[in-house]
């Protein structure tokens, strides 16, 4: 086995600590990664904290990670020692089912294996990328494309991917008018995207405070919703909404902004349900979408897109006594736009 360092937290109101971890021996499918930087992402915070249901303490969380192979098993033929690889959400599924077989891992009808805060085919925990080390089955590593600096590739892995697969799945592109919900961390890799795919966004935040950031990463036009004046101009524009908040908002609201056979997909989840007043829905045959993650396929699509058009998102990196820090300043909203933490500070 591989002793890793890692930072763990023990319950929802607890501080992470510095605590060592076990990695399993490498099976024949196995890669050993040495993690270079692991993304902070708003589920980290909703599982550290147990918003989203019980959780098996202690925990390290982290599903955003990038790193260098230091050791591969012997029927691994993918990857060699020294490859610059990702891991994302999770690290394995049944590989079975019908869905699985579509390349759409994500949705398991066995339901994958998730990074941190679940239960291997060993019947071990999996605990996440907050740690040096970590053992994937070769299936479930992507491949980072040399032009991508390892830190900024971290939040690709879940950020990137979690915007890509909608904008993709319900067609962003020429002739299509994209609203972005939210310019956090996912909100402004969603605007970078979907510019980049061709379509004409529009980014829809409480305040105008990162107008020019948006510009800049692509948006055409900039609304603050907190001015009713908003929802008024807007009503009946677009084609598709992403809504990246993970809080509760007016969705009817939203859902006024569609054009006629326009979708609107959450990608945020909020702890708590979201109220929808289907008249909202039916006067225009509109819709109500949800997106997860994508495949690994579609991640590794995800990745070289985002190489092709030197796509990144806007980073801070930390040391790793920062990470309680870090959450603070996230729920706070005071981040431009992802932490990303330096794992040789573990």
């Amino acid at each position: 086995m591989v002793t890793a360092k890692a930072r763990a937290v023990d319950g929802p109101d607890k501080s992470f600590y510095e605590t060592e971890i076990q990695r399993r021996d490498l099976d024949i499918n196995d890669v050993l990664i040495e993690i270079k930087f692991s993304g902070i992402c708003h589920s980290d915070i909703h599982t550290a904290h147990g918003e989203w249901g019980p959780v098996n303490y202690p925990l390290v969380p982290g599903h955003e990670i990038a790193g260098i192979v230091t050791e591969v098993g012997s029927n691994v033929s993918t990857y060699k020692v020294g490859d610059r690889v990702g891991v994302g959400c999770m690290v394995d599924s049944c590989g079975e089912c019908k869905n699985c077989q579509k390349g759409e891992e994500q949705y398991c009808l066995k339901g994958n294996v998730p990074t941190y805060a679940g239960m291997d085919k060993y019947g071990e925990p999996t605990q996440g990328g907050y740690a040096t080390h970590i053992v994937v089955t070769e299936d479930f590593v992507v491949r980072i494309p040399d032009n991508i600096e390892l830190d900024a590739a971290a939040p690709l892995l879940c950020a990137g991917i979690t915007t890509y697969s909608p904008l993709n799945h319900w067609g962003a592109g020429p002739g299509k008018k994209v609203a972005i919900v939210g310019m956090g961390g996912l909100g402004h890799m969603a605007v970078k995207i979907a510019s980049a795919m061709g379509a004409e966004v529009t980014v829809l935040s409480q305040t105008l405070s990162k107008k020019e950031d948006g510009m800049q990463f692509g948006a055409k036009d900039y609304y603050a919703t907190s001015d009713p004046e908003t929802f008024s101009k807007l009503a009946g524009t677009f084609d598709l909404i992403i809504n990246t908040v993970s809080a509760k908002i007016d969705m009817d609201a939203y859902f006024s902004l569609l054009t006629l056979d326009g979708t609107l997909v959450n990608v945020g989840a909020p702890a708590e349900p979201l109220a929808v007043n289907v008249f909202s829905l039916i006067g225009h045959r509109r819709s109500f979408a949800g997106s997860m993650i994508g495949g690994i396929r579609e991640t590794q699509e995800m990745l070289d897109f985002c190489a092709k058009h030197n796509i990144a998102p806007k980073i801070e990196v930390i040391s790793a006594d920062r990470i309680d820090e870090a959450y603070e300043r996230v729920l706070a909203s005071d981040v431009k736009y992802r932490f990303v933490i330096d794992i040789s500070t573990m």
